[in-house]
């Protein structure tokens, strides 16, 4: 699984490159992005996509997502 450590990037681009991640994904794929905070608006885009997540913070400061894409 590969994994995306976005928590240096000045807003938005945590979240366009989460979103291009996501997008990029093919059925049954999975990515996780590490985020600088609980990323709302990005969690409400991959729901709007269709796609599973799960959060959970991180011990170091920000919050893990995981992202996968369903198998149809």
């Amino acid at each position: 699984m590969n994994r995306l450590d976005l928590r240096a990037l000045p807003a938005p681009e945590p979240l366009l490159l989460a979103l291009a991640a996501a997008d990029a994904l093919q059925p049954g794929q999975a990515v996780e992005v590490l985020t600088p905070q609980l990323p709302v608006p990005l969690l409400e885009a991959l729901e709007a996509r269709g796609l599973h997540w799960r959060s959970e913070p991180c011990a170091d400061h920000g919050t893990w997502v995981g992202i996968l894409r369903p198998v149809d």
